[in-house]
């Protein structure tokens, strides 16, 4: 369970950080699922910061997950 939710936290965070380099130097186009929402277009960079925070946390948090 702890390698599940760690690898969860992971996914998050990568697309976060992806999501981040799409909209700060238009790469990544095809890992930034965010990018590819049209509701989110005006609020990526809030929606991106906010999924690389959640990640991270998911992460940290997955340390008091019991096996």
């Amino acid at each position: 369970m702890k390698k599940f939710v760690e690898t969860a936290g992971f996914i998050v965070f990568a697309q976060g950080a992806a999501g981040l380099l799409h909209e700060w130097t238009g790469w990544f186009r095809l890992w930034a699922v965010v990018a590819k929402l049209d509701f989110l277009d005006d609020h990526g960079l809030f929606v991106n910061i906010v999924l690389v925070v959640a990640g991270g946390a998911v992460m940290v948090a997955a340390d008091s997950v019991r096996t």
